[in-house]
């Protein structure tokens, strides 16, 4: 049966207990004794109906599952019926603060910017990345005009001319950022910020690589094609000046070949498709061997040391031999005559430290941190003179990475410089 059905069935028969009972008094006590008692059982009815009646505005001023009162005859229907309705709410609650925790925490991960906006863009919401992009604060800056918190002309132009079609590019915080309105329902709106300053930095690296190295392969080339133009059009070169000319084309050549061999190498280091594999490495070995190379470089003309007391580790013979003789290298090629450098393998606290010190010209402070650039040269006269590609501290950069140390450099100009290789612990060997 229905519900309705139900009740008024309940009702009914109430009303006709009260009906009979009055009745039967009326024949035991009289007609007059038996309306009052009619009338005290409806009496009755309507209390315990008002009771009820209160004790569900009681609830509904404070509503919970866990209070809600029992009921007598229809009341213990509808109170059950409430109680059902009170749970299937309190679920869904449950399950609506559920996503909501969702979806913020997902918001939250975004590496873009959101900003919610309502139609007179007071904030309502952003997530951590647009705090970083636009110098945000939720806890402070919430119901406050975006406009007045990102001080940008730039930005307020593209919000008074409202063409949302196109995202604008705004350099804000030493920041590049990709900025978008989206607007969306009640006329709140979106702002989605993407920082493209990364990319930006890496396509101009890459810009500048291919640059740097067309110049670098040009200036060889030149000096060949000018030889064989020369040689091609005066046959009748003596035998000094065409031996000349072929030792300074073998020089470009030899040039140009180690500048492609080193940017291979810096390709291959970079591919993920090519990971270290870890040897055990004799170190005491390996450095005798760049000692020697160290000493025929010079040819006598520095005074070498090398020191070796640290472990042997794990990881790529070849990587690390050719990281740590571009080390020795560089200290020979910018290193007068007559000068010294150490050669040191130590166990520290930190784990194994190669370093590498010179008394040398030196690196004035402002060009250390870019000296592991690509073609990045302090002085490019010097360079040419040593004969160098520009790639060394790139190859060193990138073979370090991949073993999880770190390259620390000091210099002072005039005095020296010092290049310190800290592995890690983990890569001692046992």
């Amino acid at each position: 049966m229905s519900p309705r059905l139900i009740f008024w069935i309940s009702a009914f028969v109430r009303i006709l207990v009260v009906l009979i009972g009055t009745a039967f008094a009326a024949y035991l006590w009289g007609a007059i004794t038996g309306l009052l008692i009619g009338m005290a059982g409806l009496i009755g009815l309507f209390c315990i109906q008002l009771f009820y009646l209160q004790r569900l505005a009681d609830w509904l001023d404070h509503p919970s599952s866990s209070r809600l009162p029992d009921g007598w005859g229809a009341w213990t229907d509808i109170f059950s019926r409430l109680y059902k309705l009170r749970r299937g709410d309190e679920k869904n609650q449950a399950e609506l603060a559920e996503w909501l925790a969702r979806f913020r925490q997902a918001m939250t991960l975004l590496p873009d910017g959101v900003v919610i906006m309502d139609d007179v863009l007071f904030l309502e919401w952003c997530n951590p990345a647009a705090e970083s992009h636009l110098g945000l604060s939720l806890a402070q800056d919430k119901g406050m005009r975006v406009t007045n918190l990102v001080r940008s002309p730039e930005f307020m132009d593209y919000i008074i001319l409202g063409r949302y079609e196109t995202p604008l590019t705004l350099s804000f915080r030493d920041r590049k950022l990709i900025a978008h309105i989206i607007p969306f329902e009640n006329r709140r709106q979106i702002l989605v910020t993407h920082d493209v300053t990364e990319s930006e930095r890496i396509d101009m690296m890459r810009r500048d690589f291919i640059a740097n190295a067309s110049h670098e392969l040009r200036t060889p080339l030149t000096v060949i094609n000018g030889f064989l133009e020369i040689a091609s059009m005066q046959g009748d070169l003596d035998n000094q000046t065409r031996n000349m000319h072929l030792k300074l084309m073998t020089e470009q050549g030899e040039r140009m070949q180690r500048l492609v061999e080193d940017m291979l190498t810096l390709t291959r280091l970079e591919s993920v498709d090519y990971p270290p594999r870890p040897e055990r490495i004799n170190m005491l070995g390996l450095l005798e061997q760049i000692l020697q190379e160290a000493h025929a470089l010079s040819a006598g003309k520095h005074t070498i040391t090398l020191e070796c007391t640290g472990p042997d580790i794990r990881g790529s013979n070849d990587e690390i031999r050719s990281a740590l003789t571009n080390l020795v290298t560089n200290a020979i090629r910018y290193t007068s005559e007559n000068g010294h450098i150490k050669i040191s393998w130590i166990d520290t606290a930190q784990g194994p430290k190669f370093a590498v010190q010179d008394d040398g010209i030196g690196i004035s402070a402002e060009h250390i941190s870019r000296l592991t650039e690509r073609f990045y040269r302090v002085d490019k006269s010097r360079s040419r003179e040593t004969q160098g590609t520009g790639l060394g501290l790139a190859i060193v950069k990138h073979v370090l990475l991949r073993h999880k140390a770190n390259l620390l450099i000091e210099s002072t100009p005039d005095v020296g410089s010092k290049f310190c290789v800290q592995f890690p612990g983990t890569a001692v060997s046992a």
